[in-house]
């Protein structure tokens, strides 16, 4: 699929999904028996690539990367089924890898370029907002990008916000609280209704629809 009939309903063994925005083409893939999500990203105009969460099957992240040029392998958060790919996918790549610094020892390969709140990363000629989002893991991250001539905006959230929810946070009232608190207002209070959410597993969705159900979260604490 292309264009406007790129979905995000994607599954594990299928093929990819593949929406071109003006600036920006993003193609999504699920992986592995944790239907993880990996994202590439790349920029026609110069064929530079980024790629979101090496999750597992490095072949077939390999095969959807094919001949394009991937700079970067950003990794949105330290849990292992987010990463298991990391290793072959550098080394086939040569990619600098990205993460968050609270969660760069959880991965299987070395950060050469922590990222903090409000850091940027780019691809191509754009570039990528990271947003910390503390409480599915310590250093957890989204990017978002905001893009040019009716692109609209775009947020990969890893594992911090779903279709009807915030993350896992283990029952913990601590790190729900953190973590909803941070969705709320580094996500919700400055992004767009029409934002579109790339989570780490399953379907894709939008803030408008995920916004008016924040009270209900708080209310169930999970």
């Amino acid at each position: 699929m292309s264009g406007s009939d790129y979905t995000g309903d994607v599954e594990v063994g299928g093929p990819a999904d593949t929406r071109e925005l003006p600036g920006l083409t993003i193609t999504k893939l699920a992986v592995s028996e944790m239907a993880n999500n990996a994202y590439l990203l790349t920029d026609p105009a110069t064929g530079e690539s980024l790629l979101i969460d090496a999750a597992a099957e490095p072949a077939a992240l390999l095969a959807l990367i094919g001949d394009a040029d991937v700079r970067t392998v950003v990794t949105t958060h330290g849990h292992w089924d987010h990463h298991r790919a990391l290793p072959e996918v550098v080394e086939a790549t040569g990619a600098a890898t990205v993460a968050h610094p609270a969660d760069a020892a959880d991965l299987p390969v070395p950060v050469t370029r922590p990222v903090e709140h409000g850091d940027t990363v780019p691809v191509g000629g754009h570039l990528l907002e990271v947003v910390h989002l503390r409480g599915h893991t310590p250093g957890s991250i989204a990017l978002v990008w905001h893009g040019p001539g009716g692109a609209g905006t775009h947020v990969f959230t890893g594992d911090s916000l779903f279709p009807g929810g915030v993350g896992n946070t283990r029952s913990d009232a601590e790190r729900f609280a953190s973590l909803v608190d941070d969705v709320e207002h580094r996500l919700f209070d400055v992004l767009p209704d029409d934002t579109w959410v790339y989570p780490g597993h399953g379907k894709d969705t939008t803030i408008g629809a995920e916004r008016p159900q924040l009270p209900e979260w708080r209310a169930r604490g999970w």
